[in-house]
């Protein structure tokens, strides 16, 4: 098996979130797949084959934390169209069967992907007792984003706040299935971003994720509301960081970045 390693809503090796990415005649037992994500050791490993032709899909696609199957990831899914369509293993717009439905990816004339995702629905809830303290600062409202992202979203004060977070990973594991998003306005909207965020996903083995596509799917609602635009970038501040162009459309969501392949090798075992 060829194994990919790609870094992903970048434009540069070593920045964006780094996926593995394996193309498959068939997915192998589950065991296998998720012993291949801990080798791996990356926020996803995405596991993908190709599917007959004529249906509502052109490949099937997974995804693994080292820890668990999740039900939707953004970069990955990036990873792995930037793949097909380097490889030639797939042209033009790719649509993935995946346990959020049929995800579609399409290669743009600049050179970036634009992702169709489901947009997450939001549902205001009460700040939990004690989340402040997990975070290391005060909300000022929190959202459930539903059963396909499965985080807490968060927002608080401002953009230095945010970077500031130094949260105790432990205790955020209580407060929700798969983590936390936490998100503020941009400071400074002339450096090219409208919001910031940044992921924590103790639950799935992953104490800070880089940059995440899925988690957009609720950011892009979130502040479409807030600053009155559907078309909006997020830069996630992580210490890789990188940068999300959103889109909202209604029950969809685009996300829109550019992948690096930085690693190609063979998978021995």
């Amino acid at each position: 098996m060829r194994i990919r390693i790609v870094d992903a809503f970048t434009d540069r090796p070593f920045a964006g979130n780094p996926a593995g990415v394996l193309l498959l005649d068939a997915f192998p037992d589950d065991d296998r797949l998720q012993k291949i994500a801990l080798e791996v050791n990356h926020a996803e490993t995405a596991f993908a084959h190709p599917l007959p032709g004529g249906g509502e899909a052109d490949w099937a696609l997974r995804w693994f934390t080292p820890a668990a199957e999740v039900n939707m990831c953004g970069h990955a899914t990036l990873a792995t169209a930037h793949v097909l369509h380097t490889t030639g293993a797939h042209k033009g717009a790719v649509r993935f069967a995946s346990r959020s439905g049929v995800l579609v990816a399409t290669p743009q004339e600049d050179g970036s992907i634009t992702l169709d995702f489901p947009t997450a629905p939001l549902t205001a809830v009460e700040v939990p007792a004690g989340v402040a303290g997990a975070l290391g600062a005060e909300p000022r409202s929190a959202f459930d984003t539903g059963p396909n992202v499965g985080d807490l979203l968060l927002e608080l004060a401002d953009e230095k706040t945010v970077h500031a977070l130094t949260p105790d990973h432990k205790a955020l594991a209580a407060y929700s299935e798969r983590g936390i998003i936490a998100t503020a306005p941009a400071e400074d909207p002339s450096r090219g971003y409208d919001f910031v965020s940044r992921c924590f996903f103790p639950n799935v083995g992953i104490d800070e994720d880089p940059v995440t596509g899925s988690a957009h799917t609720a950011l892009a609602p979130f502040w479409a509301e807030r600053l009155g635009s559907p078309v909006l970038t997020g830069l996630q501040a992580s210490p890789r960081s990188g940068r999300v162009r959103t889109e909202l459309r209604g029950d969809r969501t685009l996300l829109s970045g550019r992948a690096v392949t930085v690693i190609e090798g063979e998978l021995l075992a």
